[in-house]
């Protein structure tokens, strides 16, 4: 041990074993070396979800030394992400905006990405004379989308509906967590189909599965190996649930009412067209993410 370097004691779990700062450096390198695109961070959130949670100690008190089931629990944690597992997955949590959300292979990874998708629907309600807006979120996963509009417009009311019953019922525990089940209803539903006739929202949002049959095999592991593929792939051409959706909210949406959908990129082109296929919407837009891409497309029913 170096001078001036204070070592810390043990509390009777077992023998002292390396020190934070070297935890983090062995890890990073491992990390790296199975592809990871953020080895130090996925290090480092590793290793505080061990300290639960207190990342400032890795910084605070690099020289700690960790007790041996620490050590052993880091390694199993570590393994699992040299595996390509997700973070989130991981450590059972992802943050998103101002919440925080419960993580799990049942839902897709809630990506800054789809922040985007949350900013056009507040910007929308901002301009309503309403204090209680009507928002349904079409496939929420995790709920991010429904519970961080939710979290930042207080009078909002939200339906959310997902395919999968697995993944409502996380969402619904992100919505207990957060406080936010009262304000919140939760439908199974494959996009409208049990949604009550004569149901009118202010605002339709939905993150679909976007990705064609053929991109999948490229994307990261991260995402092909651990993420649900129903929730990631639509069909061959990954139009196929843009095809049921655009035209399926029509029934849903009041006069001027806001449909915004997240969008592949590379399909911008195609899934405006959906929209003016209808012939019912106006003032289609295209709302790009923080990394500049194209991200959302929306549009209003026609008064």
């Amino acid at each position: 041990m170096s001078a001036g370097t204070r070592e810390i004691p043990g509390d009777g779990r077992g023998a002292a074993g390396p020190t934070v700062a070297e935890s983090v450096r062995q890890a990073t390198a491992r990390i790296r070396a199975a592809g990871s695109a953020s080895p130090r961070l996925d290090a480092e959130l590793l290793l505080a979800h061990v300290f639960d949670g207190q990342r400032e100690l890795l910084y605070r008190e690099p020289e700690r030394r960790l007790q041996a089931d620490q050590a052993m629990r880091y390694e199993e944690l570590v393994a699992r992400r040299v595996r390509r597992e997700p973070v989130a997955y991981i450590v059972g949590h992802k943050p998103f905006r101002t919440i925080d959300l419960l993580a799990g292979p049942s839902a897709i990874v809630p990506r800054p990405d789809t922040e985007t998708l949350v900013e056009v629907a507040l910007d929308a309600l901002s301009l309503l004379d309403d204090p209680g807006p009507r928002v349904l979120d079409v496939g929420t996963g995790t709920g991010a989308v429904a519970l961080a509009v939710c979290a930042e417009h207080l009078g909002a009311r939200v339906v959310a509906t997902d395919i999968d019953g697995r993944t409502l019922e996380l969402a619904r525990r992100n919505a207990e967590m957060l406080h936010l089940a009262d304000r919140i209803e939760f439908v199974q539903s494959d996009l409208f189909e049990d949604l009550p006739a004569g149901a009118r929202f202010d605002v339709i949002v939905c993150n679909p599965p976007y990705v064609s049959e053929a991109e999948i095999d490229g994307l990261q592991p991260e995402i092909r190996l651990w993420e649900p593929r129903v929730a990631l792939v639509s069909g061959p051409t990954g139009l196929e649930v843009y095809e049921r959706l655009i035209p399926g909210a029509l029934p849903f949406l009041g006069a001027l009412s806001l449909l915004a959908v997240e969008i592949h990129e590379g399909r911008v082109d195609e899934v405006c067209a959906l929209f003016r296929d209808t012939g019912r919407f106006s003032g289609i837009a295209v709302h790009q993410d923080l990394g500049g891409a194209a991200r959302v497309v929306s549009a209003r029913e026609r008064a």
